[in-house]
């Protein structure tokens, strides 16, 4: 298990992502945009979102640090783009998390199936502090 930071940016985050790798001298290792995901039925992409980045990772002194630019739909608000995410391969874990982490705080998502993810979800906690959650496969 690990708790990750998680960056949000206002249509820049490829450029930020492009910024820190340079800065700390390390790999993107992961970079996906929002035209990666595949068109719900009967929803078309927006060309304006195609080439934002949806999610990219780089490890920056031992630690994840994730990046997303906020979907043009979705406020963003300087100051309050920190994300934190617990990322597990155990959903017992994340289930125990989040149903005690909601209480008195607001869902954004619930826990579901993503593409992505066999168990994702976000809220916002009593006070004010933002999560995600994600099983992950567990790595070999």
């Amino acid at each position: 298990m690990s708790v990750d930071v998680y960056l949000n940016f206002n249509g820049n985050c490829r450029e930020a992502v492009q910024f820190y790798s340079k800065v700390f001298k390390q790999e993107i290792t992961q970079l996906m945009t929002f035209g990666d995901i595949p068109d719900a039925p009967g929803e078309a992409q927006r060309e304006d979102t195609k080439n934002l980045i949806m999610h990219a990772r780089l490890q920056i002194s031992g630690s994840n640090v994730m990046f997303s630019d906020v979907f043009p739909s979705m406020p963003f608000t300087a100051g309050n783009n920190i994300t934190l995410a617990l990322v597990s391969t155990d959903r017992n874990e994340i289930e125990s998390a989040y149903e005690q982490l909601k209480v008195g705080g607001t869902v954004a998502m619930e826990l579901q199936e993503t593409f992505w993810s066999k168990c994702y979800g976000m809220i916002t906690d009593q006070f004010g502090i933002n999560w995600q959650f994600s099983q992950v496969e567990e790595s070999n």
